[in-house]
């Protein structure tokens, strides 16, 4: 065995198990969460129309209602600021209570937070977007949490030949849950189009909204409680991962015990070698001391800065997909369409997106990362999203032309499989294999949130970046931007200087956690020197 050979057992037995039941009980369990994560983020930006036209359409206007462009950067960002803020906190009480019991409170914040988010109340439409807006925080709060935690839970439970791919499966729950949220509003926007008709707007102004389109975008924000509900009760029945509780609980018997019962074979508890392991120096810095800096310090920078990159432009295109088909004409004009129809055709266009560009990218990762390793996969995601961008920018005239539509939703749909094919998910799993188990959770903690400061500046940033160049054609209530073109170089340009931040982070592949991190090291060197006394030390054990 590499490096570590000469570890705890229960950590060498964790590296060389054979896949099993338990790896897919860990995926599911930390899937789910992630799962729920992103059906709640991006479900938002599907009702996002509706929420415009139920509570500010003036009948008056030739035009139905939309969000003003403050209450619109509140409803599609306050739950960013929650995510940031939960990576965080979550990530470092991950690392201070234990993944499982912070997994678990994360969960249930999400529950209650879907559930009163969709109750959201009100005399007024400010009051309604204001208690929304508060709810979708505390909803971020949790969902913030999952980030570290399903990571570091996934990444402690793995083997280290095929952890990429567990943790990359992991993750690939996300594309599940965006995927899921298209097709439950498609559902119940299609029910209550049926239930209720209602003509296009332009045929009648007042009735084009019906007063039962304001169950739809409730209905829709509350099913995100059911996924995190059924995942708490399963999460609450598997152990605290080992690497916890050996390497930052110090209690090799508890270890031993939880991983002979999960693994199906005897372990020994070594108290006494563990004891020399997490006294070594390796595994004493703090994370602001100079040894961290020396020894994670760039590895950090790397994944922070990484992560901050993709996510401008992966959210700037994820959260405005909708105004970039409206852009081409693949959904018609708001006034020739009644309220739930635009619903339907806005879901519609997701969901496709969703199977053709997102959800393929994420398994060709679960598929090739323990085969090409994170570092090749991350840079060839990040070169092919700079090209198809350039690609969509330079002609994009062209592609606005009549006839050329289905071009650019192909290329649109090319740059997100390379985004998930890509950094998308490396950046999500690096972070939990490259740092030491006692701040495992927080660095990853402090990548993601690093990630989400970029998916607030993508998201509010192209809301106003993206207006057309003439204040005239610009949405009700917008300053001229530099219009969608422009805003496709500046994204093409942060995805290249992704590419080259990318040198600064570690390959992980075939390697077990405590080599990559060091935390095998001084323990090695000492063990080499107690070989000699090996037989005493049986004796005693």
């Amino acid at each position: 065995m590499a490096r570590g050979g000469d570890g705890l057992q229960v950590l060498s037995a964790l590296d060389a198990a054979k896949t099993q039941w338990y790896h897919f009980t860990a995926i599911i369990v930390a899937g789910m969460g992630f799962f729920t994560d992103a059906y709640d983020l991006f479900c938002i930006s599907l009702v996002t129309k509706l929420l415009g036209r139920i509570y500010y359409t003036d009948t008056s206007k030739d035009n139905p209602g939309s969000l003003p462009p403050n209450v619109a950067a509140a409803v599609n960002g306050v739950a960013f600021c929650g995510t940031l803020a939960g990576q965080l906190f979550f990530g470092w009480l991950g690392d201070k209570l234990g993944r499982k019991s912070v997994y678990g409170m994360t969960l249930m914040l999400m529950v209650i937070c879907s559930i009163a988010s969709g109750l959201s109340f009100g005399h007024t439409p400010t009051g309604v977007m204001a208690t929304l807006c508060f709810f979708r925080f505390w909803l971020g709060f949790g969902i913030g949490g999952g980030y570290p935690l399903s990571a570091t839970i996934m990444s402690e439970y793995a083997n280290k030949k095929t952890r990429g791919a567990f943790i990359a499966a992991v993750f690939a729950m996300q594309g599940f849950g965006i995927l899921a949220g298209g097709i439950v509003t498609l559902i119940i926007s299609a029910a209550f189009r049926a239930g209720y008709p209602a003509p296009a707007y332009k045929d009648d102004h007042f009735n084009s909204t019906v007063p039962q389109s304001d169950f739809v975008w409730r209905i829709i924000l509350m099913l995100g409680a059911l996924p995190a509900l059924l995942t708490y009760y399963w999460r609450m029945k598997m152990p605290e991962t080992a690497r916890y509780t050996a390497l930052v609980a110090k209690n090799a018997k508890q270890a031993a015990a939880d991983m002979s019962k999960v693994l199906h074979t005897e372990i020994v508890d070594e108290q006494e070698k563990l004891d020399q392991m997490v006294t070594a120096e390796s595994n004493t810095f703090g994370l602001f001391s100079s040894e961290f800096a020396r020894r994670h310090g760039l590895h950090l920078v790397g994944t922070a800065t990484t992560w901050f990159l993709l996510d401008i432009a992966f959210y700037s295109q994820n959260l405005f997909q909708k105004d970039i088909f409206t852009a081409i004409n693949w959904i018609p004009k708001a006034n020739t369409m009644s309220a739930l129809e635009e619903v339907f055709r806005i879901s519609r266009a997701q969901t496709l997106i969703a199977l053709c560009g997102t959800v393929p990218g994420y398994w060709f990762t679960v598929a090739l990362i323990d085969v090409v390793g994170r570092f090749a996969i991350q840079l060839l995601g990040f070169f092919m999203m700079t090209v198809f961008m350039l690609g969509l920018a330079i002609p994009y005239h062209h592609w606005t032309t009549a006839g050329n539509h289905i071009g650019f939703v192909v290329m649109y749909g090319f740059t997100f499989f390379f985004a998930n094919f890509g950094p998308n998910s490396t950046t999500f799993i690096v972070p939990a294999e490259i740092f030491p188990a006692r701040l495992r959770s927080t660095c990853h903690g402090i990548s993601a949130a690093s990630g989400k400061a970029g998916a607030i500046i993508g998201a509010f940033g192209f809301l106003y970046a993206a207006q057309n160049q003439d204040k005239s054609k610009a949405d009700a209530g917008y300053p001229a931007g530099i219009g969608v073109r422009n805003s496709l170089f500046v994204l093409a340009g942060c995805n290249m200087l992704g590419f080259v931040l990318t040198f600064l982070v570690p390959e992980s592949k075939g390697k077990s956690l405590e080599e990559m991190s060091g935390e095998a090291d001084d323990a090695e060197e000492e063990a080499v020197g107690a070989r000699a006394v090996r037989p005493s030390e049986t004796q005693m054990v």
